[in-house]
């Protein structure tokens, strides 16, 4: 391979891993991807309303997208807040980079467009790209994303994520404080989300199916310790390996939430905030990225399609255009400790294999519509 191409990924990682832009936020990273893509003879494309790049390359049928998230996650990082690339959104950004500098030189029978997208972690972006219409003619969709070592390791790749779905709910115990003194004159903030933590501990569905349910932030009460809190805020996340697991389980953490409301006779406010839909694999789109990774690492490296409890917004792509041939390559790099740790890392060699296999399925997708 190529000094220049390996030089221009470490070069790319480098600039994007030291330059992270929360959700929504991605305003460098937007510029430095325009300007990366039009020196490589791109169409590009940006948005007034928001963040978010794309790219095109190439004429006619079949139009094959490939696409990056942007964003980084905002964390505690050694005891201060900042935005972080924890989930590798950095690495996909210069994977799909490289590809599109592997494509910008090869006579193209049909069209390569490059969506990089913002707010992955909001579960929101995904949804605004469809709203600009950037997947209204495309025919095969193919994402990537690094896996953690747990699953698979260097050297080793997937043609298939099979997410699941997940929501965040944000509620609010609405009540008023009382003296520490008096506690028969208010309701204990803080004695409901303790009842909210155990029932939701006893919500069931078919265990054949996997999901989980709990509370991931509960803030009540001030500075003053004799003050019984009437007020306080919590969100919960919510995760189950199917639409339709999904759907019971927000019936049921709903109809509980109801039901300590009524017991405790207060006021519980929730609303879901964010959420994603589980996977939806197009069985030629997975072949497709299964010979790839046979053609560039070897059978004996394809991994079997991954299911993960995880969630990504790509599926939206597909919920919302079902006729769409789309899968997510899940690329082994040894990373640890795992995904959103503020020290996670990785094998940046595993770069390039992304580069190189993305590339292939391209130019499979392409001859075979040819």
């Amino acid at each position: 391979m190529s000094t220049e191409l390996t030089d221009y990924l470490q070069q790319t990682f480098e600039y994007l891993h030291s330059n992270p832009e929360i959700s929504w936020k991605e305003f460098q990273t937007t510029s430095f991807i325009k300007k990366e893509l039009t020196k490589l003879g791109f169409h590009v494309q940006t948005f007034e309303d928001c963040t978010g790049v794309i790219g095109e390359i190439g004429t006619g049928k079949p139009v094959v997208a490939v696409r990056a998230d942007m964003d980084a996650l905002w964390q505690e990082v050694d005891g201060e807040y900042k935005a972080i690339h924890s989930c590798g959104h950095d690495a996909h950004m210069t994977i799909v980079l490289g590809v599109a500098k592997k494509l910008k030189d090869l006579s193209l029978d049909g069209t390569v467009r490059l969506i990089f997208q913002p707010a992955e972690e909001k579960g929101t972006g995904a949804l605004k790209m469809i709203e600009k219409g950037v997947i209204d003619d495309v025919d095969y969709l193919f994402g990537v994303h690094l896996r953690p070592i747990q699953e698979t390791t260097f050297g080793k790749a997937s043609p298939a994520l099979f997410h699941g779905a997940n929501a965040s709910y944000i509620g609010e115990i609405m009540g008023d404080d009382a003296h520490g003194a008096r506690p028969h004159l208010n309701v204990n903030a803080i004695e409901v989300g303790m009842h909210i933590v155990s029932a939701l501990s006893h919500i069931h569905l078919d265990p054949r199916i996997p999901y989980s349910v709990k509370m991931t932030r509960f803030i009540a009460g001030g500075d003053s310790s004799n003050i019984i809190p009437g007020h306080a805020s919590f969100t919960l996340d919510l995760r189950a390996q199917t639409n339709e697991a999904m759907a019971e389980l927000k019936e049921k953490v709903e109809h509980m939430i109801s039901t300590i409301a009524t017991t405790y006779q207060t006021n519980i406010i929730v609303e879901e905030e964010a959420g994603v839909v589980a996977a939806r694999v197009h069985e030629e789109a997975q072949h497709i990225m299964q010979q790839a990774i046979e053609n560039i690492l070897g059978a004996e490296n394809i991994e079997p399609p991954i299911t993960t409890t995880g969630g990504d917004d790509f599926h939206f792509y597909t919920v919302h255009k079902p006729e769409l041939k789309a899968t997510m390559l899940g690329l082994g790099c040894d990373l640890k400790p795992g995904l959103h740790h503020p020290k996670m890392v990785f094998k940046t060699e595993a770069i390039l294999d992304g580069v190189n296999i993305l590339t292939e399925a391209v130019k499979l997708t392409l001859k075979q519509n040819s």
